[in-house]
This record gives structure tokens, sequence and C-alpha cells, in this order.
């Protein structure tokens, strides 16, 4: 194991509060948990395509950093809309 992959361990194992705090918490709290979340999987994942040398980690990166960002502005403007 390398340095790369000793900091993705690092970040996947900061998802587990992050986690936490979005099952526990009520929704505004819990849409800043999974924003920040969405975030810190997708370093992860460049770390890991960083530690492994294969490109296909870093494309889904890519893919999970634009998801997570368009799954919070979609559940925010579900959420506006309850309330």
């Amino acid at each position: 194991m390398n340095v790369w992959l000793w900091c993705a361990t690092a970040l996947v194992l900061a998802l587990i509060p992050l986690a936490l705090l979005a099952a526990l918490r009520p929704p505004h709290h819990g849409v800043v948990a999974l924003a920040a979340a969405g975030a810190i999987a997708a370093l992860a994942l460049l770390l890991l395509s960083e530690g492994t040398r294969r490109q296909g980690f870093a494309d889904l990166a890519i893919v999970v950093a634009v998801g997570s960002f368009a799954g919070t502005v979609a559940f925010l403007h579900f959420l506006a809309r309850i309330e």
C-alpha cells in the first residue's frame, strides 16, 4: 500500500460520521452531510485512481461529483416543495 491508498482509506472512514449525521438529523442538516459525503467520495476515488494507476476510478470520480451535485439540488428542490 502506498500513501495514496492510505489517504483514500482515511477519507472513506470520514464518510461514516457523515452517514450517521445524515440519518439522525433533520433533512436540512442531512442534505449538507450528503453534499459533503459526495465531495469526499469523489476525492477518495481520485486518490484510489492515483494509488492504483487506473484511469477508470478517475472517470468514476467525475461521475460521482456531478451526480452528487445534481442529487443535492434535486433533493433541495423537493424539500422546498414539501415545506
